[in-house]
């Protein structure tokens, strides 16, 4: 997890996969890995490690949008809603309302409507969410803005959220300029 912080993907991937290897009951949850797939653009593989990951934890709204923003980069985002993973109810309005507009492609307006924060928890991830649904949809202008966005809030400057760390490598690997980027690594 400190490599992928650092952005140090691959290694990551090598990590997690050794430790698959040692402990092939842990591959379940090891959701982490998915992510760095995601980023070495092994999409397969990656939807095929949230899948596994939802089918223990079939409450997973996180894990069950990444599946489908691996299989969008496979088969298009029309193509993955036909396969979109249901899971239950996420207690977060603003997961929540993320998972509805991935499921339905219904535009992300809700997401950031269920934002009752000022640059906190709910602040980064509705922000991440929507960069994260336009880059599925192709507008890359409308996700850097969004992710980019979702970097310079005070959630994700303070946090130690292992997904602020994932917003900051989206856009070191994308080349986007990253404010606060001192120490997340190589771009």
């Amino acid at each position: 997890m400190d490599k992928f912080r650092r952005n140090e993907v691959e290694a990551s991937v090598e990590d997690f996969d050794r430790v698959i290897q040692l402990a092939p009951s842990m591959k379940p949850y090891m959701w982490q890995r998915g992510l760095s797939l995601y980023y070495l653009g092994k999409f397969t593989e990656g939807a095929e490690q949230f899948r596994i990951d939802v089918a223990v934890n079939p409450n997973d709204t996180e894990e069950s949008i990444w599946t489908f923003l691996c299989e969008a980069q496979l088969v298009g985002p029309e193509q993955a809603r036909k396969q979109f993973l249901e899971v239950g109810r996420d207690s977060r309005p603003v997961m929540r309302a993320a998972y509805e507009c991935f499921k339905t492609g219904q535009p992300p307006e809700k997401i950031m409507a269920q934002v009752t924060d000022n640059g906190g928890h709910d602040t980064f991830y509705g922000l991440l969410y929507v960069g994260l649904w336009h880059e599925a949809e192709g507008d890359k202008a409308e996700a850097e803005k969004a992710i980019t966005a979702a970097v310079a809030t005070p959630y994700a400057r303070l946090s130690g959220d292992y997904m602020a760390s994932l917003a900051r490598v989206h856009c070191l690997r994308r080349g986007w300029a990253v404010a606060g980027a001192a120490g997340a690594g190589k771009a």
